[in-house]
């Protein structure tokens, strides 16, 4: 059991998992509010032993160093490498200090914001339809860059309504191979397909001036990663063409002096946020607290 656990900024839980939260430390401070520098994040955690945060803090070497008895930090966010995490994940390794993170609690609401968009914009509703009169996903030419959990579900939802799966990943899927799905080079799916989807980590750029070139003319783009996967400058000359980009947050667009490009449909929210999502977070942070203590809850 920890001494004291401090959640340094709200982070999303369902209220009966924060009163799990006893079971695992002596001491709980849940903050409601964002820390506004690494001083004040470290003055929260003080001479707590475990940590909670969202994506929302930055937790890095210079609050860190000022709190020599924190030995476990919950991220109760995705995590999917040191490189794009909020946590200065090696620095916290160095001092023997354990981080762990979310997987795979919002996907199912990203699908569904990707349909209802792709939907939306392919049969007209509330806008000219795509082709000038309204068609279905079936038969659409779907490219997929990144084929992890999100990318898979979906590219498997577009399948379901009878679109054609091409996807570029590090490697070829078996299971992707056995669905139909075309592993193929970046350039060669960006030119092939009509609407492009990026499901890339954080802080992964893949399209720059080359690819915006082989993706051409007349493509939608939609983006369900955190942060942009393209760089601006070609992705705006891009723009000044027949496409669309879909973003659901500003941090996936780029920021906010975007939103209002007359080419760009930025929801302004996180689709992955639901109820059930939180659901989700809230049992898998539990569980990631249940693996370094020992201590399980009912």
């Amino acid at each position: 059991m920890f001494q004291k656990l401090v959640a340094i900024e709200p982070v999303s839980l369902i209220p009966s998992t924060e009163k799990k939260l006893h079971a695992y430390a002596k001491e709980v401070i849940l903050y409601p509010d964002i820390p506004t520098d690494d001083n004040e994040t470290a003055t929260r955690i003080g001479d707590a032993d475990a940590v909670l945060l969202s994506y929302t803090s930055q937790l890095g070497k210079a609050s860190l160093e000022q709190c020599p008895n924190v030995k476990y930090i919950g991220m109760c966010c995705s995590l999917y490498s040191p490189e794009s995490a909020n946590v200065d994940i090696r620095y916290a390794n160095s001092r023997g200090i354990t981080v762990t993170g979310i997987r795979d609690y919002g996907d199912e609401g990203v699908v569904e914001y990707v349909i209802s968009e792709l939907v939306r914009c392919l049969h007209g509703f509330g806008q000219t339809p795509w082709d000038g009169v309204a068609r279905e996903i079936t038969g659409l030419k779907a490219g997929i860059v990144g084929l992890g959990k999100s990318g898979g579900m979906i590219a498997d939802a577009l399948h379901f309504f009878g679109a054609e799966i091409s996807y570029f990943a590090r490697s070829e899927k078996a299971t992707a191979r056995t669905k139909g799905y075309r592993f193929l080079p970046l350039d060669e799916l960006l030119e092939e397909s009509e609407s492009v989807f990026c499901c890339l980590n954080k802080n992964t750029v893949l399209l720059q001036e080359a690819q915006f070139e082989k993706l051409g003319n007349k493509k939608m783009l939609f983006n369900t990663g955190l942060s942009p996967a393209w760089d601006e400058a070609p992705f705006l000359k891009w723009l000044e063409g027949d496409n669309l980009c879909f973003c659901d947050t500003v941090g996936a667009l780029g920021g906010g002096h975007l939103r209002n490009h007359p080419k760009v449909r930025c929801m302004g929210v996180s689709s992955g946020r639901t109820r059930q999502a939180f659901d989700r977070l809230s049992e898998k942070v539990l569980q990631n607290l249940a693996g370094f203590t020992g201590i399980k809850t009912q």
